[in-house]
């Protein structure tokens, strides 16, 4: 199995920064993306960043420019820099991890919610 913690998370003022840190551990073999998504109350989760077992990396046009994703494979760890917050920026942020076996299988952690206040 694997287990995915978050952190990181808090309460800011639009126009601060966050980063938000994933440990992985586990079984993190096979692993062909990591992600994170976010949610707030009443709509569906949504993708934020994405960045691939080659390093290639995806943001959702909201925060495209403002938010950088990033790993450190040696520490198991993906990080989610998080610049000039918006109040919309508010939600609970995922972690996601998908790997390969047979099909392609994604693992989700807790969560940890970032609040920016205006």
């Amino acid at each position: 199995q694997v287990q995915l913690v978050e952190s990181g998370g808090g309460l800011v003022q639009a126009g601060e920064s966050l980063r938000l840190s994933c440990a992985a551990s586990g079984s993190i073999s096979s692993i062909i993306e990591m992600g994170w998504y976010r949610q707030v109350p009443g709509k569906q989760r949504e993708l934020v960043a994405t960045i691939s077992s080659e390093g290639s990396t995806m943001y959702a046009d909201s925060v495209k420019g403002r938010f950088t994703i990033s790993r450190d494979n040696a520490k198991n760890t993906l990080y989610l820099q998080m610049n000039s917050l918006k109040p919309e920026d508010t939600a609970v942020y995922y972690c996601n991890l998908k790997r390969r076996l047979l099909g392609v299988i994604p693992y989700w952690g807790k969560g940890t919610l970032v609040t920016v206040s205006s």
